[in-house]
């Protein structure tokens, strides 16, 4: 079955009748500050892509990784290809701890995966493995920060669960897609390379380049191969890849860039007290809010044409960011219309 995400802002539109050209869509978590592309060089649509191009590296000091990684289309191709590699690699299908809340394909992936008759157990927990989990359980996967909760876990915990795996020869998978606003949680700072640990970064969410469907995985010598033979050749298409080396160079655009991202957070936040008096939680890209009747809340928004991230627990919706004052003004109208509405007091 098909996992619901944000976006499909095309269909969404369609069901409540209207044009997508009216909407404002915060439902993905994506920056609105899309990294300025420019013209692309004919050469690059012409030719194969190449990896040494100089990507990787540009990678590997962006992120301030030990080794250079693999471009992937996008962390969804890791994802999906994980669980297959691991078994291979183990020669077993075996346990692997996932967060209960989070990015859902996660669960997907291994819940699906089935070689030979067999097939991964999945044990669930909440906000963090319990201790037997990190014992017993062959793979240990967390979202750092967590969407949609933003649960941030401390990098000395991550490095006291990769020392517990390489000792007993599992692996510890992270998925820092929206670790960009808060480098210094990230695993990739200052750890030396491990066979045991496996980092799966997005371009798309920070730099506002969902479109272009391009990541990186940092992760030994081995997983790199499998993911490499699993995936196969010319992952990531030439323009993509030639536009992510700009960006992952562009130092100055990028300082401004986050100090942009953090003041429209906090603009966010401060939107979001004047309606809801209830939990929130997020990142600086995205704002979580927990509130009972989530589903209602989610329609009407959509009624004035406000499309958010209705959260698979039903439980929260997420708001992104807005794009310009023309939509921070329609936000805001749809907010003051929700906080008037009777059936609608949080």
């Amino acid at each position: 079955m098909a996992i619901k995400h944000g976006g499909n802002l095309t269909e969404v539109a369609a069901r409540y009748g209207t044009d997508p050209a009216d909407w404002v869509d915060l439902s993905t978590g994506v920056s609105p500050l899309t990294y300025p592309v420019g013209d692309i060089p004919a050469s690059v649509w012409n030719r194969l892509p190449e990896t040494g191009d100089g990507l990787e590296t540009a990678a590997k000091n962006y992120y301030g990784a030990a080794d250079e990684p693999i471009a992937v289309a996008g962390s969804q191709a890791a994802i999906m290809a994980l669980p297959g590699v691991i078994t291979l690699e183990t020669g077993r299908c075996g346990t692997i701890a996932l967060p209960r809340v989070g990015y859902k394909e996660h669960q997907h992936a291994w819940g699906s995966f089935e070689r030979d008759g067999n097939e991964w157990e999945i044990e669930f927990y909440d906000d963090f493995p319990t201790p037997k989990q990190l014992e017993t359980c062959d793979v240990v996967l967390l979202i750092n920060p967590n969407n949609p909760s933003g649960r941030q876990t401390p990098r000395s915990e991550l490095q006291a669960i990769l020392r517990q795996k390489q000792h007993k020869g599992g692996y510890l998978i992270l998925d820092e897609a929206f670790a960009d606003c808060t480098p210094e949680i990230s695993i990739l700072n200052g750890v030396q390379h491990s066979e045991h640990l496996i980092v799966l970064r997005s371009v798309g969410k920070f730099f506002g380049l969902a479109g272009a469907r391009a990541g990186f995985v940092f992760a030994g010598p081995v997983i790199k191969a499998l993911l490499e033979e699993t995936l196969g050749p010319w992952t990531v298409n030439g323009p993509a890849r030639w536009v992510m080396k700009q960006a992952l160079k562009d130092r100055e655009w990028q300082r401004a860039t986050a100090d942009r991202i953090q003041a429209a957070s906090q603009r966010l936040n401060q939107l979001l007290d004047q309606t809801f008096d209830c939990p929130r939680a997020g990142t600086p890209l995205f704002t979580t809010v927990y509130v009972d009747n989530a589903v209602a809340c989610h329609d009407l928004l959509c009624q004035q044409q406000i499309l958010t991230r209705l959260c698979d627990e039903k439980n929260a919706i997420r708001f992104g960011l807005p794009d310009g004052e023309a939509q921070w003004e329609k936000l805001t109208s749809a907010l003051g219309m929700l906080a008037a509405a009777r059936d609608y007091r949080f």
